[in-house]
């Protein structure tokens, strides 16, 4: 019989609706019958496309005696993280302090009033590796609950102190500048890996928003070392196995130091970051690699992500049915040798297994490898036919769940990439998911709901990134298709952060003033897997004032990046997209303003070479003379009945030019 959670939207949430558990999903319903009983919570998060999330859960949530234990002892709370960042971060801190590590699932202990007491990620069913079982975990913490009560009290009243202490106080210490910046540069290249790109060991991950930053250093400055970073990078990461060689889209992360082997989980948000950096990385550089990979990786997302409403689903699983009914993380997407020679023929199977890097001993599991490419390109015909034959494949899961940040960081790469490589159908499928968001999303007042999914939106409120993102998204595509309308949504959800997340001295928190009250209310400036909301929302703020002339923007845009001039110098790998919007500041940023007659072949070539320009953060506004759709575009007349591009500082302007050349050369010093 179904649980609770056969209600909810949530695709995780659903996944776990037919366990024998009780859940409940995240309420206050759950915390109060927690107090009646006398028990405590059992918090598990998690997200639906984590292989580790669902070993726990065939392990010990489907098990009838687990089950039935859990629910004779606790309060069972099921969180999908990308539902509640919010629960995850808070919860999750307490985690990372506590263990100093963490990650999901998430299991962790509460009193009725939200308080943690014990914490930990996955638990194995028996004890191994100096793991102790999960079943042990639930006793442990019975026995404890039950004999030393007033200890629990006083350990989950001790973490919420200590969690209060830390509160940021990082705003207002000034804007970072040279000085910060060339700091930044200079620590990543201490820890960058000159032998396979990127920065660390393993794991390694994309790192997007470091590149965006090198690009735009390189941009402004010169700095061929920046771009040396920056493109040797990008390189290895598409040639390696965290890049899907057939089908295009990046995995989540490499095992290795190396970009060899992946976990396998695909998620909007690292295709969306990594299509646009790649379609930067061309723009500074003209590589035809990384052409092809930001083309590549649109084509996925909308192949593979999108819903029929219009939005992009948030992940394909890692796991999937390797044919015998296992479901096997990698089944979808490794090969052996046999299995290429099958498909192809001995000739092609064998220039197929040079060409990928597969190995007879295997580099992933079992034999398998999983395709690479060291040099070159792979001939189009082979991979056709290995692409069709992976289709007949069981394919990975898919979480449907529109989240509405990661929507935001698509549309902008959909936008700019249409833009760059003519495919004006990237911009359509930019301006569907767009509406959808304003559609359903978005309501009277221009609050934000965090998900939807088959239409329905959810009860979740947007938190800072959702509307950061978003906006950031709507600005992309207000420069590429010329239509001010997006500038306007773009400014209401800005007023929004502006009124409901900015703190004392321009620091920012994650959720709104008037959102639920936890045991603390998260903020976290540093970048991860995405950028911050702090941050995310500092560049969306600089890029409108910079549209619109407002002070109280840019004003809101320098006050957030007070962390930058703290964190940068110290922490330069989390902190990415910080940097990179210190780089538009330090730039101006400079506002572009296109008037000419709609359709007329010079103004486009005026509008593309204003889009191509490497300037950082550069805004653009495209329409006819004196128009209304932009601000830029007031009191610009044609120059000699001709049209004109207007290149502007703070609302200083240099001299009109109608030369497309003549606007390049302005864009670069």
């Amino acid at each position: 019989m179904p649980n609770r959670l056969a209600h909810e939207t949530s695709p995780y949430l659903l996944q776990h609706a037919d366990n024998p558990v009780d859940w409940w999903p995240w309420s206050s319903e759950a915390f109060e019958e927690a107090r009646q009983r006398g028990v405590p919570v059992l918090l598990s998060v998690g997200y639906s496309s984590c292989h580790w999330c669902h070993v726990l859960a065939r392990e010990s949530f489907e098990d009838e005696q687990t089950a039935a234990y859990m629910n004779e002892h606790f309060v069972n709370i099921k969180v999908d993280r990308e539902e509640r960042p919010d629960v995850d971060a808070v919860y999750m801190e307490a985690v990372q302090a506590a263990t100093g590590q963490g990650g999901w699932p998430m299991t962790v202990f509460l009193t009725a009033d939200g308080e943690p007491f014990y914490f930990g990620t996955y638990f194995p069913p028996e004890p191994r590796h100096g793991m102790a079982s999960f079943r042990q975990v639930l006793e442990g913490v019975t026995s404890a609950w039950a004999e030393r009560r007033d200890e629990v009290g006083e350990v989950a009243g001790k973490i919420v102190r200590d969690l209060a202490s830390r509160s940021l106080a990082y705003g207002g210490e000034g804007v970072p500048g040279e000085e910060e910046l060339a700091q930044a540069l200079l620590g990543l290249t201490r820890e960058y890996d000159e032998r396979h790109g990127g920065f660390g060991g393993a794991p390694k991950f994309p790192p997007s928003m470091v590149v965006e930053f090198l690009l735009r250093h390189y941009a402004r400055t010169g700095a061929e070392g920046a771009l040396q970073m920056a493109a040797d990078t990008c390189e290895a990461m598409a040639r390696g196995g965290m890049y899907d060689q057939l089908g295009g889209g990046f995995a989540r992360y490499s095992v290795d130091r190396a970009w060899v082997v992946p976990h396998f989980e695909k998620m909007l948000y690292d295709n969306a970051l990594l299509c646009r950096t790649f379609a930067h990385l061309w723009r500074a550089t003209g590589s035809e690699l990384a052409r092809r990979v930001a083309l590549e990786t649109a084509d996925f997302m909308v192949r593979e992500l999108r819903t029929a409403e219009g939005g992009f689903a948030s992940a394909l699983d890692a796991d999937s049915d390797d044919g015998t009914g296992k479901h096997v993380e990698g089944a979808f997407y490794a090969w052996t040798p046999e299995q290429l020679r099958e498909v192809l023929g001995e000739a092609d199977g064998q220039r197929a297994v040079e060409c990928f890097g597969v190995t007879e001993e295997g580099t992933f599991e079992e034999g398998a490898s999983v395709l690479q490419l060291p040099a070159g390109e792979a001939e189009p015909g082979i991979r056709e036919r290995l692409l069709a034959a992976r289709a007949e494949r069981a394919r990975p899961g898919r979480d449907d769940k529109v989240v509405a940040a990661w929507n935001g960081l698509a549309i902008a790469a959909l936008a700019e990439v249409g833009a760059f490589f003519d495919r004006p159908d990237l911009i359509e499928r930019a301006t569907e998911a767009a509406d959808l968001l304003v559609r359903l999303h978005m309501d009277s007042g221009a609050r934000l709901a965090r998900t939807s999914k088959g239409g329905q939106v959810g009860a979740n409120s947007g938190v800072l990134e959702d509307y950061a993102d978003v906006a950031e998204g709507f600005l992309a595509l207000a420069a590429v298709s010329g239509e001010g309308v997006w500038l306007d949504f773009a400014g209401f959800l800005l007023d929004i952060v502006i009124d409901q997340f900015v703190g004392e001295g321009g620091a920012l928190y994650d959720t709104a003033h008037d959102a639920e009250r936890l045991i603390r209310r998260p903020q976290d400036p540093t970048d991860s897997a995405t950028p911050s909301g702090w941050t995310a929302a500092a560049g969306a703020l600089l890029s409108y004032a910079a549209h619109t002339g407002s002070e109280a923007h840019r004003t809101a845009a320098e006050g957030a990046l007070g962390v930058v001039k703290a964190l940068g110098p110290r922490a330069p790998r989390f902190i990415g997209w910080g940097l990179a919007v210190a780089e538009a500041l330090l730039d101006g940023p400079r506002e572009v303003a296109v008037v000419g007659p709609q359709g007329d072949a010079e103004m486009r070539e005026l509008h593309r070479t204003a889009l191509l320009a490497p300037a950082p953060g550069a805004v653009v506004a495209v329409g006819e003379p004196d128009g209304e759709e932009f601000p830029l575009l007031r009191d610009r007349p044609l120059v000699g009945g001709r049209p004109a591009a207007y290149v502007c500082r703070n609302f200083t302007c240099d001299a009109p030019v109608t030369d497309a050349s003549a606007l390049a050369r302005k864009l670069t010093n």
